[in-house]
């Protein structure tokens, strides 16, 4: 099995590189960038791609390792005694299976995902370094050893909110996605708007890098927000005209929430489009 992306998502060479690397040592791929991306969607594609059944396991911060292997339901148990239920003759009925448990049974190969692993608690990982190492695991209520019929190809993804243990890191396979430059954000949007007018798209291309390269921005637009701000200019017919200014000053673009998040960046921009009209 190889991965060469796909017709929804534009890989890189070193992205399917690194997803073929990971299949060949058989270890898990731990993939980093900025947030949108397109981390999490690389393991749906991964998995289409290659005719793979998906399973997605998304971290929180209250996520503990243990639920993703399985979980006793005690109080249901406690309740259906108190009922007189014959369920609780066998404690298998309450063990619930986790994600980790259901790749590991599966019959045929799967592509497993553990979205945004940061979130959790810092021990979280190294709480899974025997389960992905080994691919098994023991449950200790039923006294039964689980092991992975197949090894699950594993997707972690990680915005990098904090660092990961240096046990855990040296099981993955390491790849960090960079930011797509023009060329790539082009492939990119093509494959979402492909009717796309190329007057618009090259406007919209210059405003959104223009964008990202101001000093001071606390939260840059993603790719997957400039997929957004398109969708909105299509809708409400924007001219590639009104994306910048005619002396090629700074300007905040028409609907322009799509890309700046927070009232700090929006405040930037003004501040310096007042700027630069004083300079005038």
């Amino acid at each position: 099995m190889r991965f060469t992306g796909s017709q929804q998502y534009v890989a890189t060479q070193d992205l399917q590189l690194a997803v073929n690397a990971a299949l060949t040592l058989q270890r898990p791929l731990l993939i980093k960038g900025e947030p949108g991306t397109g981390k999490t969607m690389l393991a749906e594609e991964v998995a289409g791609a290659l005719a793979m059944p998906l399973l997605q396991w998304h971290i929180k911060s209250t996520t503990k390792a243990q639920q993703g292997l399985y979980e006793y339901d005690a109080v249901s148990r406690l309740r259906d005694s108190q009922l007189g239920d014959e369920r609780v003759k066998s404690i298998e009925n309450y063990i619930v299976r986790g994600v980790l448990w259901q790749a590991f049974e599966s019959d045929v190969p799967v592509v497993l995902l553990i979205d945004e692993i940061d979130k959790a608690d810092i021990e979280f990982p190294n709480d899974l370094l025997r389960e992905l190492d080994r691919m098994e695991f023991y449950v200790y209520e039923t006294h039964e050893l689980v092991r992975a019929r197949h090894r699950p190809l594993v997707i972690i993804t990680s915005n990098n909110e904090k660092e990961l243990p240096d046990a855990f890191l040296r099981r993955c396979f390491f790849h960090y996605i960079r930011f797509p430059d023009k060329e790539t954000m082009h492939k990119i949007v093509d494959v979402h708007y492909p009717g796309l007018k190329k007057e618009l798209l090259a406007a919209a291309l210059d405003a959104f890098f223009q964008m990202r390269e101001v000093t001071g921005l606390k939260k840059k637009p993603s790719t997957s927000e400039l997929l957004d701000w398109l969708k909105l200019l299509l809708a409400e017919d924007i001219p590639p005209e009104a994306l910048h200014s005619k002396d090629q000053k700074v300007v905040i673009p028409p609907l322009h929430g799509a890309l700046l998040k927070n009232e700090q960046d929006v405040h930037l921009f003004e501040r310096l489009i007042f700027m630069a009209r004083n300079n005038r």
